[in-house]
């Protein structure tokens, strides 16, 4: 299958080389592409946001699936231009990426399908604040939930004890974006998360293994929110399959099927970012698109073809291919950041020490990569790459990666050292219900 995938950072990447292992070969495009995808895809230098050069070159290609990574292009309608240029696409229309594009939005769906997620406000007034965060959240006995309404490339949401830093975002939020801004308030959800995907057709659902993934920027949850520092699948606190059962018929598919009942019916990828409350499952957020760092380490995981379920549910055939198939063994990813991420990354410093993880068997992942014109590599982003492992234990698999990451060399980078530590050290109780 000719199989174009959209982006540029490393979840691209990971689809594109789980793509390159399916049993049946692919003829395998990117567009912009990163260096990583290079060993594994024809490369073409198409600017992400030029919606209309990307349909011309799939046309052009003869793509038979374009797989669409990132968010801002399905929010922006990339899914809708190629498909009425009769191109079958992986990924929702515009009308179902506002799932992702508002929270607000989001939350409307959910509460008219019944699916069990936090309390919230939303708020367009700054005057209306404070109140709004005192009924959330009376007396200030748990952390403060604010986040942003649209798109903040996983850094628009504040969780913070300190309701002076909570009204702080909120106001922010809403003075400095458009006339009609919004903030939603939320109460605050007590238990460990989970990220659950569910690949659907329109109507019918599929899910894949959780995963976990870690926001804050350094050792022990400290720092600012970004994008994701790390991931690990399978959780050894929650039972797998009871999950992701209770994902499909509590979550997924009562949010497909609202979807449908809207005439905007959801075909692509549906991210469930859950809490495993002690009331079971709640809905913190959904994204509409693979998520990173979390893709590295599911990816890693399955064991059946992807190519073939991510047509099927394209063209609305998911019934006609098998359920996903998993290796047992665990999978941890770590993220090396840039000197200053998330706040201001520095940026175009070479980057070397890559063969040496590969010869521990882990996986380089690329995200935020370039090369100049003497062809070497450098930084071009904030988060950087990543490094996984994949072996028999969680513990094995996360002193590999450690390991592994440890020979990379970028001037001023970081990263964690506690990805899935608590995890593997049987830290974390068994507290939800499913």
């Amino acid at each position: 299958m000719k199989i174009l995938v959209v982006g540029t950072g490393a979840r691209e990447h990971a689809l594109v080389r789980r793509l390159s292992k399916d049993s049946s070969s692919h003829d395998l495009h990117a567009a912009p592409g990163n260096p990583g995808m290079a060993e594994h895809a024809t490369l073409h230098d198409v600017a992400l946001g030029d919606g209309p050069a990307l349909t011309r070159l799939a046309c052009d290609l003869g793509i038979e699936l374009v797989v669409i990574g990132p968010e801002a292009p399905l929010v922006a309608g990339l899914a809708d231009e190629m498909r009425a240029a009769g191109l079958t696409v992986f990924g929702p229309s515009k009308a179902a990426a506002k799932l992702e594009g508002s929270k607000d939005f989001a939350k409307r769906v959910m509460n008219d399908a019944g699916i069990p997620t936090a309390r919230s406000i939303t708020v367009t007034d700054p005057a209306a604040l404070e109140t709004a965060m005192d009924q959330l959240n009376t007396g200030g006995k748990v952390p403060y939930v604010v986040k942003a309404d649209g798109l903040a490339a996983g850094k628009g949401v504040v969780v913070t004890a300190s309701r002076d830093e909570a009204l702080e975002h909120a106001r922010a939020c809403l003075t400095s974006t458009a006339d009609d801004a919004r903030v939603v308030l939320e109460e605050f959800l007590d238990g460990p998360e989970l990220s659950v995907f569910c690949v659907s057709d329109g109507e019918r659902v599929l899910p894949l293994v959780p995963a976990q993934d870690f926001k804050r920027a350094f050792k022990g949850d400290e720092g600012p929110n970004t994008g994701g520092m790390g991931a690990y699948s399978p959780l050894p606190w929650l039972d797998e399959a009871a999950a992701m059962r209770a994902s499909v018929e509590k979550i997924a598919e009562p949010l497909v099927r609202a979807m449908r009942e809207r005439d905007t019916p959801f075909i692509g990828l549906l991210f469930c970012g859950l809490a495993a409350t002690r009331d079971g499952l709640k809905v913190i957020e959904f994204n509409v698109r693979f998520g990173d760092p979390e893709t590295l380490v599911v990816l890693e995981r399955l064991e059946s073809d992807l190519g073939a379920l991510l047509h099927a549910a394209a063209t609305g055939n998911l019934t006609k291919v098998a359920t996903p198939t998993w290796h047992e063994e665990s999978a941890v990813a770590v993220v090396l950041a840039s000197e200053g991420y998330p706040l201001a990354a520095h940026t175009g410093r070479e980057i070397t020490g890559l063969d040496s993880v590969e010869q521990e068997d882990c996986a380089v992942i690329h995200a935020g990569t370039k090369r100049d014109a003497d062809g070497t590599l450098l930084s071009s982003g904030g988060r950087v790459l990543s490094v996984v492992a994949r072996e028999d234990t969680l513990e094995n698999a996360r002193v590999r990666a450690q390991s592994a990451i440890a020979h990379v060399l970028l001037d001023g980078s970081h990263y964690r050292t506690d990805i899935a530590e608590r995890a593997a050290h049987g830290e974390i109780e068994r507290t939800v219900r499913l």
